[in-house]
């Protein structure tokens, strides 16, 4: 074949991988389904909807820390009472059966079942969670356990947290013992959320908890989950067999905001580190060529291969394209760019591309030997209000969840193994340095009165899970 010109190379890595099948028009969509069996779902985590932090004998949380340094939140608003999912999960459960979803994902709060981050079990926080699968399972609602989303015991950080490399078997530790308990009834495990963005926007910008600045600190975040990820699969699997295990990672396409060498040179790069550096590991038992120099020094023998684990699935979180430039100063040398003229926005500012769902899966599919997907979290957020008539009209979002469903269904044609949609999320609820301001939820939560509404998303979501 002809040699490359070094753009052309980049521009081919960065672009949708071609189809084994070519993706069906629009006009095609009527007659394509979704595999029997497809799971439908809805997404929340611990500390964004449980409230009670000092319940029944949990410990702190960086975000508890976090929230309650001036100047870190929206409004200065904590995660203290949220959306009281603690005391009101039969009512969220209820929701969830009335809407017709057949799974719900949701995430163990580490501190509430090891206070320490180590040592001593709360048995009370385990009996919470009992309470809730078994809730889940009663009314025929598959749970799937996310074992960690962000909220990371403040007693371990004190320890270093992420930076050291102990904390992997301590998370190894703790996986244990939740999938001792919960194993014989939960059979679909997460064993991290999004550590790509836990380790950039809460180790490397300081933007997230636990509010720390620098490449070297990102780099061991995200280094140290990789390695706390497979400890734990191996744990969960030598606990009990029978057990689905995977990971959840937002991935996203990345497009140069120019045809500049260096945006495409800057694209590659953020590419390497925002979608490939927690996934190759797992997956490849390698970190991208682009940022393998960057993360030698962390790598000590035998972590490769005991980080490439066999993963039943992986879970991937989509919300939008991005498009990046050549960034000098920024913590990885390539960041956010300018966004084609006429792309439309969720309230976030995030772009809405549905398209670009279909190019990750496939990418996905052809990059690591067609795993099988599971679509973890999918949404949007915009600016909702409860109507004269009571309810919540939020149809932007309606249009935002049909495209990317739709988007998904051409992904299937083309041959992808895509076998779940979780949206995110279930309720409005605490969104991280956002607050209370940013709502994605296809249920309206009144934060001072905590009435569930149910928005015509969620109606739109009942509806379509009916027909199917």
């Amino acid at each position: 074949m002809p040699t490359l010109s070094r753009r052309r190379l980049l521009a081919a890595s960065l672009a949708p991988l071609t189809l084994a099948k070519p993706l069906p028009s629009d006009a095609a969509l009527s007659v394509i389904d979704f595999p029997a069996g497809f799971v439908w779902g809805a997404s929340t985590s611990a500390y964004q909807i449980e409230g009670a932090v000092t319940a029944d004998g949990r410990g702190k949380s960086i975000w508890d820390v976090f929230c309650h340094t001036p100047g870190r939140v929206e409004n200065g608003d904590t995660g203290d009472i949220a959306c009281d999912h603690y005391h009101r999960w039969r009512d969220d459960i209820a929701l969830l059966s009335q809407g017709g979803f057949n799974a719900y994902r949701f995430s163990t709060a580490w501190p509430r079942i090891q206070p320490d981050g180590s040592g001593i079990v709360e048995p009370r926080g385990l009996d919470f969670y009992d309470r809730l699968v078994d809730g889940l399972i009663a009314r025929g609602i598959t749970p799937w356990l996310c074992l960690y989303h962000w909220d990371l015991p403040q007693a371990l950080q004190e320890q270093g947290g992420w930076l050291k490399r102990d904390i992997a078997e301590k998370f190894a530790d703790y996986a244990r013992i939740v999938g001792r308990r919960l194993g014989d009834r939960v059979k679909h495990w997460a064993m991290l959320n999004e550590a790509n963005i836990h380790a950039i926007f809460g180790h490397g910008l300081g933007q997230h908890a636990p509010a720390l600045t620098g490449l070297p600190n990102m780099l061991a975040a995200m280094h140290h989950q990789n390695l706390a990820q497979a400890l734990a699969m191996q744990a969960l699997r030598a606990e009990r067999s029978g057990l689905r295990l995977g990971t959840v990672v937002n991935v996203q396409p990345v497009r140069p905001s120019s045809g500049r060498d260096e945006d495409h040179r800057a694209a590659e790069r953020f590419d390497a580190v925002w979608n490939g550096a927690c996934l190759d590991p797992l997956m490849k038992g390698a970190y991208p060529a682009p940022v393998a120099q960057d993360f030698a020094p962390l790598i000590a023998a035998g972590d490769l291969a005991t980080m490439r684990q066999p993963a039943d699935y992986i879970g991937l979180n989509y919300y939008a394209p991005m498009w990046v430039a050549d960034a000098p100063q920024s913590l990885f040398g390539a960041w956010f760019g300018s966004v084609p003229e006429g792309t439309p926005f969720t309230a976030m500012g995030w772009p809405i591309d549905a398209g670009g769902l279909a190019e990750t899966l496939v990418r996905l599919r052809d990059r690591y030997g067609d795993p099988e997907i599971y679509l973890t979290e999918n949404g949007a957020c915009y600016d909702d209000e409860l109507g004269p008539d009571g309810g919540v009209h939020d149809e932007d979002r309606v249009a935002y969840l049909r495209d990317h469903i739709e988007a998904a269904q051409r992904a299937v044609a083309a041959g992808v193994r895509l076998r779940g949609y979780f949206v995110w999320s279930l309720l409005d609820n605490f969104e991280w340095r956002e607050g209370y301001r940013r709502r994605f939820g296809v249920v309206h939560i009144d934060f001072t009165t905590l009435k569930r509404t149910p928005k015509s998303s969620f109606a739109f979501l009942a509806s379509l899970m009916r027909r199917r």
